[in-house]
């Protein structure tokens, strides 16, 4: 018989927003890989046939995404589809999208500080998941109620940091009207065991106006003034010294030559 052929090795998942890629190693010499993903409640459907790729994109067969999956990954030969013995695979773990897929990062639309408020508005992830009208569902449209997200601020060149958490598209927290504040946001799912913070959002911070104090600290102005003191005071001894040799000179001119 013909020899056997090599098997998937470290085979791994990698879902963001429920988007999920199946990774494995090594790439085929002389034969090929098939995907099959196994659910607990449905039938078996195979993905990218016949590949000599080392991953594939399974997230439109995972659409359930409470099931609770494992993929095999059949090494063949390009015959070997058609033949009734069970080709050599591989066996994932398990992979449940709703508890395992990773929380991307939120994208802020909106903020202002006005007085003591900051107020942040955002917009949830989308999945590749569509509605029957077309458009895509977002991580809310899934997670329901499962799902919030945590507002963490701090003032401008602080390390003290707060945090708000908000169930809705919004925050409003109180700050200092005086300061200018830095904040990013994370979604978080409470009822998970892991991988219950998401991605961070990108960090932003307010511009009330900085006065140059702030800006800069009183440090750089008591230099400045030190300077000034010292430029003013060398302009007033050189101004003295110049009127009384002006005056001396003044005074040598008037008096009267000696006779030879």
């Amino acid at each position: 018989g013909s020899p056997e052929l090599p098997t998937a090795v470290n085979i791994t998942w990698s879902s963001i927003n429920f988007k999920t890629i199946l990774q494995w190693q090594p790439k085929p010499s002389g034969y090929f890989y098939t995907v099959e993903i196994h659910g607990q409640t449905s039938d078996t459907k195979k993905k990218c046939i016949l590949t000599t790729e080392t991953e594939c994109d399974v997230t439109d067969v995972l659409r359930n995404v409470k099931e609770t999956y494992t993929a095999h990954i059949l090494s063949v030969m390009s015959s070997g589809m058609d033949n009734f013995e069970e080709p050599p695979f591989a066996v994932s773990e398990k992979f449940t999208p709703y508890s395992q897929t990773v929380l991307g990062k939120p994208e802020i639309q909106n903020y202002t500080q006005k007085g003591s408020k900051l107020n942040v508005v955002f917009q949830d992830p989308l999945t590749p998941y569509t509605f029957p009208n077309g458009s895509f569902q977002s991580i809310r449209d899934i997670f329901q109620h499962d799902l919030e997200y945590k507002l963490y601020y701090w003032k401008d060149q602080s390390s003290g940091k707060k945090d708000a958490t908000t169930k809705s598209h919004k925050f409003e927290v109180s700050v200092d009207s005086t300061k200018n504040y830095c904040f990013y946001i994370q979604g978080i799912i409470p009822s998970r065991r892991e991988n219950r913070n998401g991605q961070e959002s990108m960090v932003l911070c307010t511009s009330i106006g900085r006065n140059i104090l702030d800006e800069y600290g009183a440090e750089v102005f008591i230099i400045i003034a030190v300077i000034a003191i010292a430029v003013i005071t060398l302009a007033i001894v050189l101004s003295v010294i110049l009127c009384k040799r002006k005056k001396a000179k003044a005074a040598r001119e008037k008096e009267p030559l000696n006779g030879v």
